[in-house]
């Protein structure tokens, strides 16, 4: 776990990217501009130099977010994976909003509970693989064990169990409902959720997600998941496709030099600590 500052100039380097984007500015020129702007005792300056530069060198950054994988967490360069891939199913601007969305949230002392459906909604409603999101999601620092082992048990089982089931069995509603009448004794394994959140799963069995979603996210405070708008839809295709554009014009680029012999590797070398 980063310390809150870091957090709260990560949410604003996702923000200031998510509000340049539109203005059809470079992400190479809006990364260098964020670098400049942001708070110099975070270690942030010093992974967006890393990311300029995978930049330049791939026309991507989730590579570099992945190599700084002590300072970003694998769910968010899933995201951005998803992001600049070349099906362009998920935008790169509705990215950084949920990436600035969690940021934030990071920062205000989010519980493990609210994450995690956070995240998790963010899968759904961007028809993210839930496969490769649920594997991410389980490697993020902020989860202990217990926690790690269930998100790969919704991993196998999610779209064969209905959520809400999932979620009821592993609440302290249900361990408190079956104890009962009974002498009171610890359950075999962690309960996860709370007496309140096994009451709106009950609530919520066998009825679409999205209600489930929308219930926990009133009443556990997280932060309510962006969309993609709808209206916007030509402008998230011009985009994307300016994305890939600049993708190809710095893959060009190093062909070129590289039949020129020309290319310049050591501005790619690593400075030695």
């Amino acid at each position: 776990m980063l310390k809150r500052e870091e957090y709260i100039e990560q949410a604003y380097f996702f923000q200031i990217v998510g509000e340049r984007l539109p203005q059809s500015i470079p992400l190479q020129d809006v990364i260098q501009q964020v670098r400049d702007e942001v708070l110099a005792t975070t270690k942030l300056p010093l992974a967006l130099d890393y990311m300029l530069s995978e930049l330049c060198h791939s026309g991507t950054i989730y590579p570099a977010m992945e190599q700084l994988n002590h300072y970003f967490t694998p769910f968010q360069t899933y995201l951005m994976q998803e992001a600049e891939s070349d099906d362009g199913q998920f935008d790169l601007r509705t990215a950084v909003q949920v990436l600035q969305s969690e940021a934030k949230y990071r920062a205000e002392s989010p519980t493990r509970t609210g994450l995690f459906m956070f995240q998790l909604e963010c899968l759904c409603h961007n028809r993210l693989k839930y496969d490769a999101g649920l594997k991410a999601i389980s490697e993020d620092p902020i989860y202990d064990s217990d926690w790690k082992e269930w998100i790969l048990v919704v991993r196998r089982q999610i779209g064969i169990i209905d959520l809400a089931d999932l979620i009821y069995v592993r609440s302290w509603h249900q361990n408190n409902k079956n104890s009962q009448g009974a002498n009171s004794a610890q359950p075999e394994q962690a309960m996860l959720f709370g007496e309140q959140e096994g009451r709106i799963a009950l609530a919520n069995r066998q009825k679409e997600p999205m209600f489930l979603f929308a219930a926990l996210q009133r009443q556990l405070g997280y932060p309510k998941v962006p969309r993609p708008k709808k209206d916007a839809d030509s402008t998230n295709r011009l985009l994307s496709l300016e994305r890939k554009v600049d993708q190809l014009t710095q893959r060009l680029k190093l062909i070129e030099d590289d039949s020129r012999d020309s290319i310049d590797l050591t501005k790619f070398y690593e400075k030695p600590t």
